[in-house]
């Protein structure tokens, strides 16, 4: 897995609005995902409704006990195949609000949890 690595201070997440997601002090206008380590380079998800495990390999290489999934301005849940593939792999998947996502990120991050976060806008 590539990443962008930063300082655990760097990747607490600042801010979520429908037109950004900030981190540190960099701005993204864009779906990311991001684990405590930093920003998952090229990372470009297609749209939640198509969302496959596939589509996430590079996340779960590192074996995250949980995979935090922010859809937006509002909770969707993605395809039940994915789901599915999470729990077969014994992996946590928790879908919600991409603002939730990320203070949810940042708590368990701050206690040093093995995660791994896709925040949509």
């Amino acid at each position: 897995m590539k990443f962008t690595r930063e300082t655990s201070s760097a990747t607490t997440i600042r801010q979520v609005s429908g037109e950004a997601i900030v981190i540190g002090k960099d701005r993204y206008t864009r779906t990311i995902a991001l684990t405590p380590d930093g920003l998952i380079e090229n990372f470009s998800p297609p749209p939640l409704e198509e969302l496959g495990v596939s589509h996430l390999e590079s996340l779960l290489e590192d074996e995250p006990e949980l995979v935090i999934l922010g859809t937006g301005d509002r909770t969707v849940f993605p395809p039940r195949e994915l789901t599915f593939a999470f729990a077969r792999r014994r992996i946590g998947l928790e879908v919600m609000d991409t603002a939730a996502a990320a203070r949810t990120f940042n708590v368990l991050a701050g206690e040093g949890r093995r995660l791994a976060a896709v925040l949509y806008l």
